[in-house]
């Protein structure tokens, strides 16, 4: 049975009295492994999702993704369907706020402090487990923001809007793309729970094109090298060559609101491979590396894809019998929007508010979902969550009290902001 909302705490106080249930629905979430690729207990987890916006009182709708698009967008996966879930509160106002995070996760290698990293910790105001930072914690954030507000019966200035979606470790378009294009959604500003952490607000992110490279040799014996092609051999003269691809980008410069002067990066052998048939006394025939680029704010992804491509075939040409084919693996979007808005300035002020220092802007390296929001909904967007250390990493772990910290800024930015 529901409790009667207490109007004589504030939202702020709900939450530090109810930290511990906090931190325990954020441990519900990390125990399922929904480790992405291959998209491991969506159903599970949705279901859990929808069923914790309905009880602070969303109305709520748990989406399963069409079976034909998603056997055309990632074939071979039906046997792991993906589902978003979208919850709604109708406050009566006339301009609605929407929050986003995506419940999907990295693969975990290595040797965790706590033993098992989907058996999350709590150790010394930390907890520990894939997904704390990157970015269960997130919605953990914004499900008891949204539960403060009810219980302490503060009405929002808003409409909300809440998305958890898929795929965001992979390329989004099944997930908050899905959403942006099919989720009829009404919002007029988003909050994307991730980019910005502690007295950062993110204002942008980077895009990136993924690439794979495969080269192919002839194979020979090895005692009569001469006979064959060695692909690897091929496949190391080409990525020496993009020491001048490394050189002409530190030419290219972005400032931040911050003053951080960014560059586009490129990263060789993420992952890198030898064809079949590989053994120590065979001329290998067949060698593949991965290409990560980073796509300034400024930059165009198209253009880049294109840009790359023509440098990665011109200086195989100049390699003496290296062939290659090359392979696009996804890419997404960069996004950024100036800070100016009255939107950024009330994020800054509640910030600075529950944190008691100066905010600042700042643009993501890395890419998120903010892209959806400000460039294919166009609507003022910012990135905040609660962060943590070690995303994507053995021991990623965040800290249970910024949690606490960012679901009061969420509710804060939502009584205070008069848009």
């Amino acid at each position: 049975m529901r409790t009667k909302p207490d109007s004589a705490q504030s939202p702020a106080t709900y939450l530090d009295r109810h930290t511990a249930e906090l931190t325990a629905f954020l441990q519900q979430l990390i125990r399922l492994r929904t480790v992405n690729p291959p998209g491991e207990n969506y159903g599970e987890i949705t279901l859990l999702l929808a069923d914790a916006l309905r009880a602070v009182g969303l109305k709520t709708r748990r989406i399963p993704i069409p079976r034909a698009l998603q056997a055309k967008l990632l074939p071979g996966s039906l046997a792991y369907p993906r589902y978003n879930v979208i919850g709604s509160w109708d406050t009566g106002a006339k301009k609605t706020v929407h929050f986003n995070a995506h419940y999907d996760v990295v693969p975990v290698s290595g040797q965790w402090r706590h033993g098992d990293a989907f058996n999350p910790a709590v150790e010394k105001g930390l907890i520990y487990g894939r997904g704390t930072a990157d970015m269960k914690g997130a919605i953990a954030s914004i499900v008891f923001a949204l539960k403060a507000l009810k219980e302490s019966g503060v009405r929002p200035n808003f409409n909300i809007e809440v998305s958890f979606t898929a795929d965001e470790e992979t390329d989004s378009a099944l997930g908050a793309g899905w959403v942006a294009d099919h989720g009829k959604l009404r919002a007029d500003y988003a909050v994307v729970g991730e980019g910005g952490e502690g007295d950062a607000i993110c204002c942008g992110h980077n895009g990136v094109v993924w690439l794979n490279v495969h080269v192919h040799g002839k194979a020979a014996h090895g005692s009569t090298p001469e006979k064959g092609v060695n692909a690897l051999e091929k496949m190391s003269a080409l990525v020496l060559a993009f020491e001048d691809y490394k050189r002409r980008l530190t030419r290219r410069k972005f400032r931040t609101p911050d003053g951080t002067i960014m560059n586009p990066t490129v990263n060789l052998g993420g992952v890198f491979a030898s064809g079949d048939g590989g053994k120590v006394n065979t001329v290998p025939a067949a060698a593949s590396f991965s290409i990560d680029r980073r796509v300034l704010p400024i930059e165009d992804v198209h253009q880049v894809e294109r840009e790359l491509t023509r440098f990665v075939n011109g200086a195989a040409k100049k390699i003496p019998g290296c062939r290659i084919t090359i392979e696009k693996i996804s890419d997404n979007f960069s996004c950024y929007h100036a800070p100016t808005h009255p939107w950024f300035a009330a994020m800054r002020q509640s910030v600075a508010k529950v944190r008691k220092q100066k905010a600042k802007f700042m643009v993501s390296t890395g890419f998120n979902d903010m892209h959806f929001f400000a460039q294919v909904l166009k609507i003022p967007t910012l990135g905040y969550g609660p962060g943590g250390h070690d995303y994507h990493a053995v021991d990623e772990r965040a800290r249970i009290k910024d949690l606490v910290d960012t679901a009061k800024i969420y509710a804060d930015l939502l009584t205070t902001f008069q848009g």
